[in-house]
């Protein structure tokens, strides 16, 4: 536990002390945000906080976990996705070629072995993703694949990296969601499992608690109202690292669905709905589960507690279901995700039609 305890440490108070010298060195450097893009009447705030959380969590990962091929594949995609996606935080990039590079970090992925090759079935055997092989030659390397693998973890990872960017309308909200879900693979990680050699969990509880360290110290800072942001250049590598953790040393996926089970099905009622009213599903606009709970009337804090709630409840349960019970869980959240759905879409529509007779006094 020492070795765990000392890595939360380390990546924790790096974390507070860059992101203190961030408020004091990106307004010089001009590391800000623009409020006036998205019509917002307060002063610029510093931005691309990522890079704090990304830097920490590579030096320390470095310092804490074994070198493997594993952990370099980790550690390239990340870099390219901090990379690319800074570049969308300060110029603003195509999203189609986002896209390419998130489905090249998959990609990476699976070449160095991680991937999800087999799913749990509640109901009777487990479901194999290992037909279709695949071999190919780089540099006199072989790299082999199973198709159906592949396919599932690059959708898998894309999935992630974009559900936890479009969690990012409300200050803290990645972050604290980030950082439930860290914790909630750290105690699965540690759990005694007779479907793992806990020896090999070591490298994913690590990952898992520096990644919840960086995220915590990040949040201090984070939480409404903001003191600093974390961008696309945040989201996008904290969806990557907690997609990667889940496939990493045996799948974590139900896990990962039930703690983030909120957030994900939001990115897809989002792109569902943007597909019938015939537009683009990749062009963002204010109606996600978090816009909606402030529509109904809730303070940015109290939507946040709510929705940070919800998450650490089905992922404290996550920990200790199995099996079928899971599928019992992730029904309910389903369920629950429904009735809060539906009621603040019923709420906004009442709340809008009491306010046009007093809009059209102005």
């Amino acid at each position: 536990m020492f070795r765990y305890f000392s890595s939360a440490i380390f990546a924790f108070l790096s974390t507070v002390f860059l992101t203190v010298g961030a408020l004091k060195i990106f307004p010089f450097v001009g590391l800000m945000d623009r409020p006036q893009k998205y019509g917002l009447k307060r002063k610029p705030i510093p931005y691309y906080g990522g890079l704090i959380i990304f830097i920490v969590f590579f030096i320390s990962a470095l310092l804490f976990v074994p070198l493997d091929n594993h952990l370099l594949a980790l550690l390239f995609g990340a870099l390219l996705i901090v990379s690319v996606s800074f570049l969308d935080d300060m110029f603003g990039l195509s999203p189609y070629l986002r896209l390419c590079v998130q489905f090249f970090v998959g990609v990476i992925l699976v070449l160095a072995g991680i991937g999800i090759h087999s799913l749990s079935n509640p109901f009777g055997n487990v479901l194999t993703l290992d037909q279709f092989q695949f071999s190919l030659t780089f540099s006199g390397a072989v790299y082999s694949f199973f198709l159906l693998s592949a396919l599932f973890t690059i959708f898998w990872v894309m999935a992630m990296m974009n559900t936890m960017n479009w969690l990012d309308g409300l200050n803290g909200l990645p972050s604290g969601v980030s950082a439930i879900a860290a914790l909630t693979l750290f105690f699965l990680s540690i759990r005694p499992d007779i479907h793992f050699d806990l020896s090999s969990q070591v490298p994913v509880a690590t990952i898992s608690i520096i990644l919840f360290a960086c995220c915590l110290g990040f949040w201090l800072f984070d939480f409404y109202p903001a003191k600093i942001l974390m961008g696309d250049t945040g989201s996008m590598f904290l969806g990557f690292i907690l997609a990667s953790l889940a496939i990493f040393s045996g799948g974590k996926v139900a896990t990962a669905l039930l703690v983030l089970g909120f957030p994900l099905l939001d990115f897809l009622w989002v792109i569902t709905r943007r597909l019938f009213q015939g537009k683009s599903p990749i062009h963002g606009d204010r109606k996600h589960l978090h816009h909606r709970l402030l529509e109904i009337g809730l303070s940015e804090r109290k939507a946040l507690i709510l929705i940070y709630v919800l998450c650490a409840t089905f992922g404290g349960i996550a920990v200790f279901l199995i099996g079928r019970q899971k599928l019992y869980a992730m029904i309910i959240m389903f369920v629950v995700m429904v009735l809060l759905g539906s009621f603040a879409v019923y709420k906004a529509g009442i709340n809008s039609k009491h306010q046009a007779p007093n809009s059209k006094q102005y």
